[in-house]
């Protein structure tokens, strides 16, 4: 029994299916609809699109639009879930951290962003810097992150000249986490720590969730690698660090993640928290890699990974 995708699957026998360019070459006039445009107008007037029939474009102030075989996108994202699951899968990956001590609170996260198989960026900035004295993380869903934290940074400038005084760490993290709230059951991807510094309790940590969770915590770490952070925090991490020592430890969790965990990697970047109401960019591109090398080597490893295999005899 053949599965109906809910959508004709004979452009898969084209000589030309799988190549680059194929799903750009569908007759635009199939997408009216969709796309809102009329086409059976002798002269239509589509404003500043221009419209290339030949091999199914959109063009629009420099954007270059590709159209799916499918007179209807979203039943066509469906069916490819089917056609290509790899493509549809969307799994998220990323490796963020935070902790207290005494000198304030220690930021650190890589720069890896991924769709399902593939990668999409090694250059994603994580750290979201809400203002002068908030930082935000985001893991999960890079658009819901970046639109909600840059929604809070306006909620609390608004807190700011309503009452004369800065939002506290509480406050801000609960506006976040009553928003989440508000959507929940309706897809957010959310998994992000809010910290910051004010002056009535100095540096604190909270972590938020697309589920609204909310909790006030000492140490977090988010995402697909955090359970080799959690890994080299719970064996090193203690409260009396100095900012030196913390940064390392931050760095060499990140990069121990990063080793481990594909989703993981690019750069670690280091932010630092401290306890008079403002924060610090310690570090904004350490390169992953030449940590692992590093790392390895000051315990007197070669760092592949194959330390006394030679004397294993088969």
């Amino acid at each position: 029994m053949e599965a109906d995708f809910g959508f004709d699957l004979d452009f898969t026998e084209r000589p030309d299916f799988g190549e680059p360019d194929f799903f750009t070459k569908v007759p635009i006039e199939s997408m009216g609809p969709t796309l809102g445009l009329d086409f059976n107008q002798e002269e239509a007037d589509f404003g500043d699109f221009e419209i290339n029939e030949d091999i199914g474009e959109i063009k629009s102030d420099g954007i270059c639009f590709k159209i799916a075989p499918s007179e209807c996108p979203s039943t066509f994202a469906r069916g490819l879930s089917h056609l290509a699951p790899k493509i549809a899968d969307f799994k998220h990956g990323t490796t963020t951290l935070a902790f207290e001590f005494k000198e304030g609170v220690l930021v650190a996260v890589d720069a890896r962003a991924t769709q399902g198989a593939f990668i999409a960026s090694n250059k994603v900035r994580k750290v979201i810097e809400i203002n002068e004295y908030l930082l935000g993380t985001m893991a999960g869903g890079a658009a819901d992150c970046q639109f909600w934290e840059r929604y809070l940074a306006m909620q609390c400038r608004i807190y700011e000249l309503r009452n004369s005084e800065k939002i506290s760490i509480a406050a801000a993290s609960k506006i976040l986490a009553d928003v989440c709230y508000s959507y929940r059951g309706y897809g957010l991807s959310m998994g992000t720590m809010v910290t910051g510094s004010d002056s009535k309790k100095g540096a604190q940590l909270f972590y938020v969730d697309n589920d609204a969770t909310r909790v006030r915590g000492q140490l977090f770490s988010v995402g697909s690698g955090s359970p080799f952070a959690y890994g080299v925090l719970d064996t090193q991490y203690k409260w009396d660090m100095s900012v030196d020592e913390a940064v390392k430890l931050g760095v060499r969790a990140i990069a121990s993640a990063t080793h481990r965990d594909s989703a993981s990697g690019g750069v670690v970047r280091v932010y630092h928290v401290n306890n008079n109401g403002g924060w610090t960019k310690v570090h904004d591109r350490l390169d992953v890699d030449t940590l692992h090398w590093e790392h390895e080597q000051s315990k007197g490893l070669r760092g592949d990974g194959k330390e006394g295999f030679e004397k294993i005899k088969i």
